[in-house]
């Protein structure tokens, strides 16, 4: 089977009036699994170039084609922060999902120290957590079984 192209541009130029031309003449194709990098000075286009691939930039001639059924993430330099908090406000907004989980964490660990803990109830996962406690009864033949809790906890973020 040949490989065929995921990603084409043609001849493409990108050009900010009144007179500053930051692409002219690009031509690039990548083959699936590619890894890229955009290398150039300060002003060059590299932002550009990655906006026009994601499709973020129509404001270019020439050709920049996505071969159907694929798409493009990107990662923007300039992240849109809320004008109405301070850096600590976005920085935690950014990172409210981990902090969360890690709060939920704690509680968790904290409700193992407490004798009356009730770690059934305490402790249980809901349907949307990915933290919580797992019953084990392991069964044996030289004695009884023990109720064993295993805590549980997956700090990665969910694909949706």
């Amino acid at each position: 089977m040949v490989a065929q192209f995921i990603f084409t541009m043609r001849d493409l130029r990108r050009f900010y009036p009144p007179d500053r031309e930051v692409l002219r003449g690009i031509n690039l194709s990548f083959y699936p699994g590619a890894k890229i990098g955009v290398i150039g000075a300060n002003g060059s286009g590299k932002s550009s170039l990655l906006r026009i691939m994601a499709g973020l930039d129509d404001g270019f001639s020439g050709e920049a084609r996505l071969t159907p059924g694929f798409s493009v993430g990107y990662l923007s330099q300039e992240p849109q922060l809320d004008p109405t908090k301070d850096v600590v406000g976005n920085v935690a907004d950014g990172i409210a999902e981990q902090r969360d989980l890690v709060i939920r964490f704690n509680e968790v660990c904290a409700a193992f120290g407490d004798p009356d803990a009730d770690l059934t109830r305490s402790c249980a996962s809901s349907p949307n957590s990915r933290l919580g406690l797992t019953r084990r009864t392991p069964g044996t033949s030289n004695g009884p079984s023990r109720l064993r809790w295993t805590l549980c906890a997956c700090l990665r973020p969910t694909r949706t």
